[in-house]
């Protein structure tokens, strides 16, 4: 076998795996209750990453605040500032620059807001970077629309969901999705490493 028939006989098996994958897939196949949680398909699993992060850091602010804590971030992953910060004015959070280890791109003024950020750079398969965590259902291909996405909304929980799912989706449907769930802005960061914002419309 020469190596374009090699190539060619790789790029079938591993096509063949990601549809084996894809037919596995959807939440159409979690049925839930209070007591459990099933699988309809054979073979599936269940992660929590695109959201879990957000949740805990909501559920430590809520314990915060019911026992008096005020002007205070609390950090699980993402971000929520409980208030403002005490000396009066908005808490500045950095956006991390995802090609540069402790870089800062930009700062964002929170004020009793949430921020998470999502990004293929978090968790690498490849030394190239491009296979990472972050898998589009619709194709079982890896996230490399940009480098990262910020979204600010009122609570952890929604920005870690929007954060994820705009890794995958263009740009100029992020601003009704935006207004729909109460998030006010989302910073993309595309390949160049500009910073781009989109505010909710």
């Amino acid at each position: 076998m020469n190596r374009i028939q090699s190539r060619r006989r790789f790029i079938h098996i591993a096509g063949a795996a990601v549809g084996h994958v894809l037919a596995r897939q959807g939440f159409d196949a979690v049925a839930f209750d209070p007591g459990r949680i099933r699988f309809l398909r054979p073979g599936m699993a269940l992660t929590l990453n695109g959201i879990a992060q957000g949740y805990i850091t909501d559920r430590v602010a809520e314990l915060l605040r019911a026992r008096g804590v005020v002007h205070t971030l609390v950090d699980m992953g993402e971000t929520r500032a409980l208030d403002g910060h005490p000396a009066g004015r908005p808490w500045a959070v950095g956006l991390e620059d995802p090609r540069a280890q402790n870089g800062l791109l930009q700062e964002v003024a929170l004020d009793n807001q949430a921020i998470a950020t999502s990004g293929g750079y978090g968790t690498q398969f490849d030394a190239a970077g491009r296979f990472n965590h972050i898998f589009d259902p619709a194709t079982g291909g890896c996230a490399s629309r940009y480098l990262s996405v910020s979204v600010v909304a009122p609570s952890a929980t929604v920005a870690d969901a929007l954060s994820t799912a705009f890794s995958l989706m263009p740009m100029d449907r992020a601003a009704g999705a935006l207004r729909d769930t109460g998030a006010t802005d989302a910073y993309f960061v595309p390949p160049d490493g500009r910073v781009i914002r989109r505010r909710a419309a």
